[in-house]
């Protein structure tokens, strides 16, 4: 068993093609999170995502680590899996490396993802409370 309990039991085919989605959509959710409380017909789906994603870096990191992101998890298993060494312990960091072969300081990384997911989810409720009371108006 993985360290959480997971295995995975793909193909090398099964394995690049969840490596492939995970990177899509892992990175496309990083930037929905930030940016998409912007549109308003996704406020309220961009203010439970982040709420989902602070709910696993906080609660389930009282089980599992500070931080404990479980598409990280899923994705670096596949990763080990096929063979990757080296991973950083931030998937941004992980991504930073992969793009530019950087590997930023780790206290760097999680400054600014605390300091901008915060903003985010700030901006967040206050686009979704400030629509529902301009609407009560």
């Amino acid at each position: 068993m993985g360290k959480y309990g997971f295995r995975f039991k793909m193909t090398d085919f099964g394995l690049h093609i969840a490596n492939l989605f995970l990177y899509t959509f892992h990175t496309a959710l990083i930037f929905f999170n930030l940016f998409g409380w912007l549109h308003s017909k996704l406020r309220k789906l961009n203010l439970i995502s982040l709420l989902v994603t602070f709910g696993s870096w906080f609660l389930l990191g009282l089980w599992k680590g500070w931080g404990y992101c479980f598409l990280t998890d899923w994705h670096y298993q596949i990763l080990r899996t096929l063979g990757e060494r080296n991973i950083p312990s931030s998937y941004i960091a992980f991504m930073v490396k992969k793009i530019s072969g950087w590997t930023p300081s780790s206290e760097l990384v999680d400054s600014l993802t605390v300091c901008l997911a915060l903003l985010a989810l700030l901006c967040s409720l206050y686009v979704n409370f400030r629509s529902r009371k301009t609407k009560e108006i």
